[in-house]
């Protein structure tokens, strides 16, 4: 395959997060499969983001960081990012995540190898400090149009898609939810099929979705629907309910 075909263009917004960030681009800069750009696009942040990130993007020339000229979230940064990507395959990570080290290549050669659009692995969650708190957090084998509205199954930082199939997907400017926009858009076009292994490691932060009550999280789920699929009041309703029965059953069913 040429350079386009092989290249990994991995989509990194990035807020605030320089306690965190140098150790998510080593997870990168390890990974045994090597031709990739990982593109950083910075959301104006405050605190000393810019100077760590400056640091690794001259002297690694696959690492690509560019910045805001306005904090605009984290939906902007990412269409940003994906609209400077050069690579096929395009794959996430959020600035304070973690890849293993063979997460590229086992889950690009069970993309290649399977004839697969559209992919999600297993991972892991940990805390602040990198501890473990949950071993493994899978989902389906085969995720249909269907079943991504009925919840987001993936985690962002295991996501890649083929943009030579799907192309580069851009979503609505939203405040929450928006890795969740870009499912939903993709899988419109293509099913996301599970590879099996745990490959990457989510770290749970205080302030995060995951972390809010359930009336915040039936508010950014409603308008989620709203905006990206533009659906009526009794469907964005009904697909609400339904993500909020199916994340009891992934916490019961996906977890260990």
């Amino acid at each position: 395959m040429n350079h386009y075909n092989n290249l990994v263009s991995i989509i990194t917004p990035t807020y605030n997060c320089a306690a965190f960030i140098a150790e998510t681009i080593e997870s990168v800069k390890t990974q045994s499969y090597v031709n990739w750009e990982m593109i950083i696009v910075d959301d104006c942040s405050t605190d000393n983001t810019h100077e760590i990130v400056q640091k690794y993007a001259q002297n690694d020339h696959r690492i690509r960081y560019f910045c805001l000229q306005h904090n605009s979230g984290a939906a902007v940064a990412r269409n940003e990012a994906i609209k400077l990507a050069q690579g096929r395959w395009i794959a996430f990570l959020d600035s304070d995540d973690l890849w293993d080290v063979c997460k590229l290549e086992k889950q690009l050669n069970f993309m290649i190898s399977n004839s697969y659009k559209f992919s999600y692995t297993e991972y892991r969650e940990v805390n602040y400090i990198g501890q473990i708190i949950t071993n493994r957090i899978t989902g389906p084998t085969k995720i249909t149009k269907l079943g991504m509205l009925l919840y987001c199954w993936p985690g962002c930082l295991t996501v890649m898609y083929d943009s030579s199939a799907i192309g580069l997907i851009q979503i609505p400017p939203i405040k929450k939810n928006n890795d969740y926009a870009m499912w939903l858009l993709i899988s419109q076009r293509a099913d996301c099929h599970l590879l099996k292994e745990t490959l990457a490691s989510y770290r749970r932060r205080e302030g995060s979705i995951s972390n809010q009550g359930y009336f915040t999280l039936i508010k950014w789920h409603y308008r989620l629907f709203k905006s990206v699929l533009n659906a009526n009041s009794f469907k964005c309703c009904m697909f609400t309910l339904n993500n909020i029965f199916f994340g009891i059953i992934k916490r019961l069913a996906y977890r260990s």
